[in-house]
């Protein structure tokens, strides 16, 4: 066998949610250690940096609102690649992925929007403007909340997961949307500072905290999301036992 078919066998068998949920119980505990270590670093340097010399010590929101802003995006990229698995290779954890993500998603989005507003206030002078950035990621905070409706309205799991992957992947144009916002539009909020093609835009001092606090929580998304998809599992499976054990209740009775 060749090492692209081994490859591709290997992947494969991360299908089987046994697997799957054998992988996760040893990877969560490492999960999470990184986790912790990452956050014990980054909020020291978090806090133990010099405030900006125009913003002062509000700049510190800083470094919990943009990680949190790019895991509102990255939230539904991963909800939008697992839709494209549930309609393309019919995958059997892709609407698993897309159904654990949602909630994390819809949580990142609403920390990005209140500690937006908690920064804007002494910024711009006011909680909140119908600015391009901010509407759009309330748009996202809004999407999130519809596809996590529709998952639990529906009863019938495949016919849920197809409806959803349609959905996901149309609302995912108002990703770029998020994203160049402030370029295409003449808007409040600040252009790109970090991810430029001429480099950052930030001091050092405050660069290093900010990556380290987006390392955090990147390591914290992707840890509560396999261990979603793997409470996802048991509740999928609980829930075949108990529709098999009331069809044989039927039949019996």
């Amino acid at each position: 066998m060749s090492e692209t078919s081994l490859a591709i066998t290997k992947f494969s068998d991360l299908a089987n949610p046994t697997r799957f949920l054998a992988l996760a119980s040893r990877l969560v505990p490492w999960m999470a250690g990184f986790t912790t270590l990452c956050f014990i670093v980054g909020l020291y340097l978090s806090f133990t940096t010099e405030g900006d010399y125009q913003q002062g010590e509000t700049v510190r929101i800083m470094y919990i609102h943009v990680p949190a802003a790019w895991l509102a995006m990255m939230g539904y990229t991963i909800m939008s690649i697992s839709a494209v698995g549930t309609l393309v290779w019919r995958h059997p954890l892709a609407d698993v992925s897309a159904k654990a993500a949602a909630p994390l998603g819809a949580a990142f989005t609403l920390i990005a929007l209140v500690t937006g507003s908690l920064w804007g206030k002494p910024m711009w002078g006011t909680w909140w403007v119908w600015d391009a950035r901010l509407t759009s990621v309330f748009v996202l905070f809004l999407m999130y909340l519809g596809l996590i409706a529709l998952n639990r309205a529906m009863d019938e799991p495949s016919k849920a997961a197809r409806v959803s992957a349609v959905l996901i992947l149309v609302g995912f144009v108002n990703i770029p949307i998020i994203k160049f916002s402030v370029d295409w539009w003449n808007t409040l909020h600040q252009s790109a500072s970090v991810l430029r093609l001429d480099g950052p835009a930030i001091d050092p001092e405050f660069l290093r905290p900010l990556l380290v606090m987006a390392i955090a929580f990147t390591a914290l998304f992707f840890t509560l999301h396999v261990m979603a998809m793997r409470n996802e599992i048991w509740r999928r499976r609980i829930a075949a036992q108990r529709r098999l054990a009331a069809r044989l209740a039927s039949r019996e009775g």
